[in-house]
């Protein structure tokens, strides 16, 4: 990022004073200057300190992020693959698209255990979560299905 410079004339219109004072407050070091051959350039943020503003502040946006990590126990191979699809299709339609959610699953065979990693605003991932609660709590749910060969 370069920082405007501005050139003795420039500084003395802006501040409504005469080339000489601006060059007399350089020689007195009141104004900070580099010389560039036989010419002064100011930059925008000594010119701010000699008139005593703060240099515009870029807008920070304030934004929430949620880490959520699920332990589900108890879970077979088939039934965490069914829940991984629904939380990843969920979390993939339906949201701000400039600020997705992000979701990762792991599934741990030896201990029928899966996991679901959730990051994102706290609207979109509560969101996810009530649709992950509802899907744990419902009878003959998702995780009850039998996966029977045609």
């Amino acid at each position: 990022m370069t920082e405007d410079m501005y050139s003795v004339e420039q500084v003395a219109d802006r501040l409504g004073l005469h080339v000489r004072t601006v060059r007399s407050y350089i020689r007195s070091g009141r104004l900070r200057a580099v010389r560039i051959g036989k010419q002064y350039r100011i930059a925008a943020s000594d010119l701010d300190a000699l008139t005593g503003q703060s240099p515009a502040a870029p807008s920070v946006v304030r934004q929430a992020e949620v880490s959520s990590i699920v332990q589900i126990d108890g879970v077979d191979r088939a039934a965490a693959d069914r829940l991984g699809t629904l939380v990843l299709t969920s979390a993939n339609t339906g949201h701000d698209q400039a600020n997705p959610l992000r979701v990762q699953t792991v599934y741990d065979e030896q201990r029928h255990r899966m996991k679901i990693i959730v990051l994102g605003d706290p609207a979109s991932t509560a969101e996810l979560l009530h649709l992950l609660n509802a899907v744990l709590n419902a009878e003959n749910g998702l995780l009850d299905r039998e996966v029977h060969d045609a």
